[in-house]
């Protein structure tokens, strides 16, 4: 028998007639998306029953610009997004270094394992020890899994610039509650990983007649390799997300898709061939890693899912952007003159910039991979 779920008023209004509305009967997906659009400022208010009293103390994040909160504000990179109208539906409309109009998924998990409301960038100089404790973000906007990625064009951090920060993190919580509750924090809080768009951008750009299997058969080992280095600093709860559909980006379909901008699909087949061997290379991680949880986020079919079927879910805008013409704006170019163009309400678009998600978009999609995955962390 499904549960009865009640909703706010405002959400029940907002989600009435979707597929989302009628497929909700779990309640770890409900009280997701109730405290994201409903409660975005109450700490706490987000945080979900874990199964078998299980605490999460900290949330790691690593990647590029889908979970960087501000790091790249802090580095010598064109790579930035701290200027509106970034930030416009984030609290305050602070425009903050996350590459969306509001949250990013990194702020979504923490909310959902009941950690903190937003997850710092480990860069900002404001940052207290206290807050530290709970879990930082080490992303990095631009960058990717290979470290050539990152130093291509914007001088990003790369993953292995990541994990050095991380390890320094380590040093200092050490140094302020002691070895053991450190060790305690980094064996018992969840890291996530989402990287890889800015490999395939390389590839696209720079490889016209290489050999795409071969090249992310490299990916992938790399992706292996840091994996194993991160199990090595005592991280057991590892997220990895998967690549997205790719060549339905409004940058992908401005750029690749010719003069009707036709979503690339053999761009989207990179990426679920690149999926398949991430998911064969965690599962054999798994396997060799005592007392590993690697726990995989599709965030391939979960984003097609909307781009093919907006209405059900609420949306209507699926091959733009909401960023001034929504075809090539993003970074730099998505600035305060893309305002006077920009649409009225992201929450109709899948797409906030050419290359970035909606807040709303991503509340969806991360909000069903928790429910799909959240027996696995524990």
């Amino acid at each position: 028998m499904k549960q009865m779920i009640l909703l706010h008023p405002n959400l029940q209004m907002m989600l009435e007639g979707t597929k989302l509305i009628k497929s909700l009967s779990n309640t770890y997906t409900v009280a997701i998306l109730v405290c994201a659009h409903i409660f975005p400022n109450l700490r706490g208010s987000c945080a979900l029953k874990l199964p078998n009293n299980a605490t999460v103390p900290g949330i790691f994040v690593f990647g590029d610009s889908v979970m960087d909160t501000g790091n790249n504000n802090y580095i010598l990179t064109p790579c930035k997004s701290n200027f509106p109208p970034y930030g416009r539906d984030f609290p305050g409309g602070e425009a903050t270094g996350r590459f969306s109009d509001g949250i990013v998924p990194s702020d979504i998990i923490a909310q959902a394992f009941g950690v903190k409301k937003f997850v710092p960038a480990y860069l900002d100089p404001s940052l207290s020890i206290n807050e530290m404790l709970t879990g930082v973000n080490f992303a990095s906007s631009c960058s990717g899994y290979l470290p050539l990625t990152a130093t291509y064009k914007y001088f990003s951090l790369s993953l292995e610039n990541q994990l050095d920060l991380f390890k320094q993190y380590i040093v200092k919580v050490k140094a302020a509650v002691g070895e053991e509750r450190a060790l305690e924090i980094v064996s018992q809080s969840i890291y996530v990983i989402c990287t890889g768009s800015n490999d395939f951008l390389y590839y696209y750009e720079t490889q016209k007649s290489g050999n795409m299997s071969a090249y992310t058969d490299s990916v992938v080992n790399y992706a292996s390799g840091f994996l194993k280095r991160l199990y090595d600093t005592g991280a057991r709860r590892v997220v990895l997300g998967g690549a997205p559909p790719q060549g339905c980006l409004p940058a992908a379909r401005t750029n690749y898709g010719g003069l009707l901008r036709f979503i690339v699909e053999r761009f989207n087949q990179d990426s679920l061939d690149f999926n398949l061997k991430l998911q064969a290379m965690l599962k054999s991680l798994q396997n060799t890693l005592q007392g590993s949880r690697f726990v995989y986020f599709d965030l391939y079919y979960t984003a097609l899912d909307l781009i093919q079927k907006p209405h059900e879910y609420g949306f209507e805008v699926v091959d733009k952007g909401c960023c001034g013409t929504g075809l090539f704006e993003e970074g730099p170019l998505c600035n305060i003159f893309s305002s006077l163009i920009s649409c009225p309400n992201a929450s109709k678009y899948v797409f906030w910039d050419a290359s970035h998600p909606t807040q709303a978009a991503y509340n969806i999609v991360i909000a069903r991979n928790i429910n799909q995955t959240m027996s696995q962390f524990f």
